[in-house]
């Protein structure tokens, strides 16, 4: 019968494993790792703080696709949460933590992850119904919205505490696997096929409704006349999300990358060299997401810049700023969705409302 080692601290682990935790990291070399790792944090905290408050203020926002734009932001800024205990737990630290503060470390870190990959899964689920509908978007409700939203969570969490609830080494430390003492080699198979696996699903799904989306507006814009900006609305749309995932997959395909050659105990591939690197690519993906919001729509970086100069502006200011081109059609008086057709051709009618404004003035 295999000896159990729960009381353990984890330095009995690392030695067990010939882990690196990189004594080092001390003095000048710490302050500075602390320093970029508090400014990258605060920036992610309220990068995506403004991010969720620009979706529940503007009400251009009140629909199924920002409300899980949302919840993604909510995940980037649980991973700053998770870096941050990270940065402190981190390096000698790690041979004083008990199991169980290692456990947590790690466990909102898998969080982290989960709930971002698993709320891009979603979007694609929610742009694959409305697209492939003709619609902009889906005829989810809010009560369907928040559903979704809570399971994603719980999935997180569970996917984060699977370790603690024993699939770990604990009582098999030949089972050990190395970037992560106590977590078993299996397990990060598992977990790194898997999130590869969904990684893959994901890109095949967005790639088939942005390849269908502009296909389509192609047709319908060569029968409209309406301004080109509102009649790409669609495609713009999709190229935000797109640039998420991208930046997303760029950001941890390569640590996950890394856990499986760790699970599949891999001596010679020289990963110890590099986990850290990685780990910094992944927590940059949470500093990304927030700019590539911002860039890609005029709508929420407006919304975003009013909030920061928290400055109020007049009613001309207001008519001139619901102008500016967005990722959001002219809402229609149709709460179900917007057809694309639709939508393209009350894009020709708002172009002469503009105009007609401007004749008036």
């Amino acid at each position: 019968m295999n000896e159990c080692y729960y009381d353990k601290r984890m330095d009995f682990f690392y030695n067990k494993t010939n882990t690196d935790t990189v004594d080092e990291w001390t003095g000048p070399k710490l302050i500075v790792v602390l320093c970029f790792g508090t400014f990258f944090c605060l920036f992610i905290f309220i990068s995506n703080s403004l991010v969720i408050a620009a979706v529940v203020k503007n009400k251009r926002f009140h629909f199924p696709f920002y409300y899980l734009l949302a919840n993604l932001a909510a995940a980037d800024f649980f991973a700053g949460i998770a870096y941050v205990f990270l940065m402190f737990n981190t390096g000698p630290v790690s041979k004083t933590l008990t199991v169980n503060r290692w456990f947590l470390r790690q466990g909102l870190l898998d969080t982290s992850l989960t709930a971002s990959l698993v709320n891009l899964l979603v979007i694609a689920v929610e742009r694959h119904m409305s697209i492939m509908r003709m619609k902009i978007h889906s005829n989810l409700t809010k009560k369907r919205v928040t559903f979704l939203i809570v399971s994603i969570w719980a999935i997180a969490i569970f996917m984060g505490a699977v370790p603690t609830l024993g699939w770990n080494c604990l009582c098999d430390i030949t089972a050990c696997s190395s970037l992560a003492p106590i977590y078993s080699r299996s397990y990060l198979v598992f977990w790194s096929v898997l999130n590869l696996v969904v990684f893959f699903i994901v890109v095949v799904v967005y790639i088939r409704i942005y390849m269908y989306v502009q296909r389509k507006t192609n047709v319908l814009s060569s029968h409209t006349s309406g301004s080109i900006s509102r009649r790409r609305t669609p495609v713009k749309l999709m190229k935000t999300v797109m640039t998420v995932l991208g930046a997303f997959v760029v950001c941890w395909t390569p640590g996950l990358v890394v856990l499986l050659l760790d699970g599949l105990n891999c001596t010679y591939c020289g990963i110890q060299n590099v986990k850290r690197w990685f780990l910094l690519l992944a927590l940059l993906n949470s500093v990304m997401n927030p700019i590539i919001y911002s860039y890609k729509d005029d709508e929420m970086w407006a919304t975003m810049k009013k909030m920061i100069c928290c400055s109020s502006e007049d009613k001309s200011q207001d008519r001139r700023s619901s102008r500016i081109p967005s990722t959001v059609l002219c809402r229609s008086t149709d709460t179900s969705g917007h057809y694309i057709e639709d939508g393209i051709i009350q894009g020709t009618i708002c172009g002469k409302e503009d105009l007609g404004d401007k004749g008036n003035s």
